[in-house]
């Protein structure tokens, strides 16, 4: 079997979070939503409440792994077979959510996913659900070190927020964003309610519909689930210029972003001192994946940043400087950039 092209691996968002933090009701917010194709496996731990109803409009049916916490399977082998059926081509999914067990350590989680060996995988983010009304009664008793658990977060979602008591809520919150950078100081933070979290944060929608070929039953049954809470919108800034681009400034974006910036995402051509090629980009926090892309015209590059509390002048100024025209590359950036392609691969 030839390898398989960078640019068309599918992203692995996994799921965390303490037993009874909010995790499947995200998951199920998430799959009401169109315009995307949701591929999950779950743990045969504990009770699993996704709504099979909604994962079978998407995908036939979720993969689902036995023998209890992801992470402590003796191998990769159980997960690894079912990304390899969800990634296969034929199903098109966009992306692919991996919903752990409560007891699942994070950490060992995303090593799983990152050094996975099926070929279609790359890595879409760590997500981490918090229950805001309960943290400092079950997950943390705020005495100690903050619990490990946040260090391989790229988001932490705090969630059940209006649960905590209005007259407490301002501090409670600020303490467990506090416990939550004592590991990880620049990890996004979104506050929801219900789980209810704006899926362009986790993925690309392909449109604003479902997809043509699904099945009616996602539809009716995200009609009949219907809320009249809206969820947190994240904001989204996105600049265009022609030409082609000096990959070293591209490099410095991706290797520091803008701080309000949760994913930066478009397809951008880079002299190459032998023509322009392009390349797919793709940033969740601060994990960056970088991929040939089949088109080579150099006609323009694109970039969109997605985050909550964008700060959008600033967001577009750096894009701006990221995708400044150059006619010929610097050779340190193409060294940056060639190697950053090879870790992607």
């Amino acid at each position: 079997m030839p390898p398989t092209n960078a640019s068309t691996r599918v992203p692995v968002v996994i799921l965390t979070g303490h037993l009874g933090s909010g995790k499947t009701t995200l998951l199920n917010h998430l799959l009401r939503q169109p315009g995307a194709r949701v591929g999950v496996i779950v743990n045969d731990f504990g009770d699993i409440n996704v709504d099979a109803g909604l994962v079978t409009g998407q995908i036939d049916e979720p993969a689902s792994i036995a023998g209890g916490c992801l992470c402590c399977l003796p191998d990769a082998g159980g997960l690894d077979d079912a990304l390899e059926k969800l990634t296969h081509p034929r199903l098109a999914l966009d992306v692919v959510i991996v919903e752990a067990s409560g007891l699942a350590e994070p950490g060992t989680l995303a090593k799983l996913v990152r050094f996975s060996g099926v070929e279609r995988v790359r890595r879409g983010g760590l997500i981490e659900v918090v229950d805001a009304s309960s943290y400092f009664d079950t997950l943390d008793d705020g005495r100690g070190p903050a619990p490990v658990r946040f260090a391989a977060a790229s988001l932490v979602v705090v969630n059940k927020t209006d649960l905590v008591p209005e007259t407490d809520r301002e501090e409670t919150l600020a303490r467990i964003e506090a416990r939550v950078r004592e590991h990880n100081p620049d990890v996004h933070v979104a506050y929801v309610v219900g789980g209810r979290i704006d899926p362009r944060l986790v993925y690309d929608a392909a449109v604003p519909e479902d997809p043509p070929d699904e099945l009616p039953i996602a539809a009716l049954l995200r009609e009949a689930a219907a809320d009249h809470h809206a969820h947190q919108h994240a904001g989204s800034v996105t600049v265009t210029t022609p030409g082609t681009i000096e990959p070293a400034r591209l490099l410095d974006l991706l290797e520091e972003p803008p701080p309000t910036a949760y994913r930066v995402k478009g397809t951008v051509a880079v002299a190459t001192g032998q023509g322009p090629r392009s390349y797919h980009v793709n940033l969740v926090g601060r994990s960056a994946h970088v991929a040939a892309a089949k088109r080579t015209d150099g006609t323009a590059s694109e970039l969109v940043a997605i985050g909550l509390d964008l700060e959008t002048d600033a967001v577009r100024a750096r894009l701006t400087d990221a995708l400044a025209p150059a006619e010929r590359p610097s050779t340190e950036g193409l060294r940056r950039l060639r190697q950053l392609v090879r870790v992607s691969l």
